[in-house]
């Protein structure tokens, strides 16, 4: 039992972890540490239990160590392996019992992807006393909206900008993703159930 359980805890190198995991498609927003220390928001495209591709501006150098904090994964850590046109790629270094446990999150993921399962909607939505808000972009930029209404969990928003279901942005100062367009702006889901105490001061935030 002892030498099968010693066999279990070895890592195996990337060439064979691609072999035995299979990437599943899954956004989730989150943030990375690079090696000086500097932190960058950022959203999975895909992950296996030995590797994810990260959406983000700042591109880490390839073999840099990485840090990652996932929404609902919690902290990865790994290397960068290549560049992508928006993003980078990072092996995920851990023990096999970690990696199961993160096996068993992605196909959970990954089902209710399938299913097509709306985003939460476990909040009522509210209007705000003053709907004029401000967007922050992937690019950083930052352009004026207004706030049509809102959920802990979500904001429906009216914007003249256009952007790409699950582009992370900010709204105020509260973090999210795109998830659906509608006439003249899109919803977003934030990326933490909000509350009623300091959700529309951070909405109206100056960023």
């Amino acid at each position: 039992m002892a030498t099968s359980e010693r066999k279990r805890a070895v890592v195996l190198p990337l060439s064979q972890e691609r072999r035995r995991h299979q990437r599943v498609k899954v956004s989730l927003l989150g943030r990375y540490m690079l090696e000086d220390r500097k932190e960058y928001p950022c959203q999975t495209l895909d992950m296996s239990p030995g590797g994810a591709a990260l959406i983000t501006t700042m591109l880490p150098r390839v073999g840099e160590h990485v840090v990652a904090y996932i929404d609902h994964l919690g902290r990865l850590e790994g290397r960068c392996v290549r560049h992508l046109e928006n993003g980078f790629t990072m092996t995920i270094a851990g023990t096999a019992r970690r990696r199961d446990k993160l096996a068993d999150q992605l196909t959970w993921f990954a089902n209710r992807n399938i299913l097509g399962l709306p985003e939460d909607r476990r909040h009522d939505r509210f209007s705000i006393k003053d709907p004029h808000s401000t967007l922050t972009l992937p690019t950083g930029v930052t352009v004026p909206c207004k706030v049509t209404d809102v959920s802990l969990s979500g904001a429906a928003v009216m914007a003249d900008v256009r952007l790409p279901i699950g582009s992370p942005v900010t709204l105020g100062r509260t973090l999210g993703r795109v998830v659906r367009h509608h006439e003249g702006g899109f919803a977003m889901e934030f990326s933490r159930t909000q509350t009623h105490e300091t959700l529309e001061q951070d909405l109206n935030a100056e960023v």
